[in-house]
């Protein structure tokens, strides 16, 4: 990733793993397997708008973005202010599922003034097309479970590996993750000045970068990732 970014020079001055054989030996404790399980088990939810609670978080989601906005329904064409493809979100959850509207909804409450920068596109030179947030969340989410290969009974790869880890260390490491994430794409967005047919271009370069911070041998904890300081600018 190339960028203005002050956490970049950072990572190159850091030393990823050089040994495949921490990969190799790397098995799950009890309690990482319990862990790595209940996060399976959220992964399995598919959104499902017949669920009142479902419902009540697509409309805190709402909230969040827009307080001072009435939603009208849960069907409205209001949904499209906030990136979805049309009047009714559930139907963009089809690919990854409940936990993308989770992840969302712990961005914005979590990271309140990074969520709405994202949001309403505050930072940065735009593009004049530029990205639907609520899509492009569903698919840093997706693109997170497919990295870090959490459909498997264990991780096969080192940023898996490294991510359960983290995992152990804090139960919302996902959640958090998928907040660098976001940042991390909006980030290389900007860097390489990209339009709306660019996105998964710029997913995949996101993708590249996180693995490699994933890879680094002194991330402990979540919050040793040299972009989780993005969230904090």
């Amino acid at each position: 990733m190339v960028g203005p970014r002050s956490w970049i020079a950072g990572l190159f001055t850091r030393s990823p793993y050089k040994r495949h054989d921490k990969v190799l030996d790397f098995c799950l404790t009890p309690h990482l397997e319990q862990r790595l399980q209940k996060l399976q088990e959220r992964m399995r939810t598919p959104f499902d708008e017949t669920r009142p609670d479902h419902q009540e978080a697509l409309r805190s989601l709402w909230i969040a973005a827009f307080p001072d906005i009435p939603l009208k329904g849960l069907i409205s064409e209001q949904w499209k202010d906030m990136g979805w493809q049309g009047a009714n979100p559930s139907t963009d959850f089809r690919g990854c599922g409940f936990i993308s509207l989770e992840n969302l909804l712990f961005f914005s409450r979590t990271y309140p003034a990074s969520f709405r920068r994202l949001l309403f596109k505050q930072g940065g030179q735009r593009a004049t097309w530029e990205y639907p947030f609520a899509v492009a969340g569903i698919n840093v989410s997706f693109m997170l479970i497919q990295m870090l290969d959490l459909q498997s009974e264990k991780p096969r790869r080192l940023p898996g590996v490294t991510f359960v880890k983290l995992l152990g260390e804090d139960e919302s490491a996902f959640d958090v993750l998928f907040c660098i994430a976001f940042e991390m794409m909006d980030a290389q967005w900007l860097a390489m000045r990209a339009s709306y047919m660019e996105f998964n271009e710029v997913l995949q370069v996101t993708r590249t970068q996180l693995e490699r911070e994933l890879s680094l041998e002194d991330v402990h904890r979540i919050k040793d990732l040299p972009a989780y300081n993005l969230l904090y600018q």
